[in-house]
């Protein structure tokens, strides 16, 4: 059984994808993240690929390919899971919705199964509170991983931010789909 877990947003999406024929485990899963930065559209740990957004003229030219993205990434997958909505988000919510909406439509059109995890779940899972900020989750994903994706991908940022943290969300998305289904 193949299980694609996505962190979506409008500026760094990023998905997990793990085969289940393994052991679940970091190692086994594939990372694929959307960037605007150059230096961070390259290929980490030979199991981490990072690509530039497509170009775009308007929103719904963003939502489609974004979308599109991940219809290609997730390609044969057995079930894809997508991180709710966070309940007290601010900024261009509508927007997000919008983008959300169309993938989740692009996969009931496939025939792909999708699961809404709450965010409190996947935060509970990586940290064992289900209101972890990003420093947690990072701080868990390492001890458990022992692998340092800020230090790997984004050397020179002071502060965690995207990829990093998408990626890190993503991975913590597929545990928890995986917890359900195994």
């Amino acid at each position: 059984m193949i299980l694609s877990a996505i962190d979506y947003s409008l500026n760094g999406p990023a998905i997990c994808v793990y085969n289940s024929a393994k052991p679940f485990s970091f190692s086994n899963c594939n990372f694929y993240f959307l960037t605007d930065t150059k230096r961070y559209a390259a290929t980490f740990l030979n199991n981490i690929y990072g690509e530039l957004f497509s170009p775009y003229e308007e929103d719904c030219d963003r939502y489609d390919s974004i979308s599109d993205w991940v219809m290609r990434v997730t390609v044969g997958s057995d079930n894809v899971a997508l991180e709710g909505y966070a309940y007290n988000a601010t900024g261009r919510v509508f927007n997000i919705a919008e983008n959300t909406g169309i993938l989740k439509y692009k996969l009931y059109q496939a025939g792909i199964p999708v699961d809404i995890i709450e965010p409190t779940k996947v935060k509970k899972l990586a940290t064992g509170k289900g209101n972890a900020d990003k420093q947690k989750m990072y701080e868990a994903f390492v001890k458990e991983t022992g692998v340092n994706l800020q230090e790997m991908i984004t050397p020179s940022k002071s502060s965690l931010g995207s990829p990093v943290t998408d990626i890190i969300d993503a991975y913590y998305i597929c545990k928890v789909i995986f917890s359900q289904i195994s």
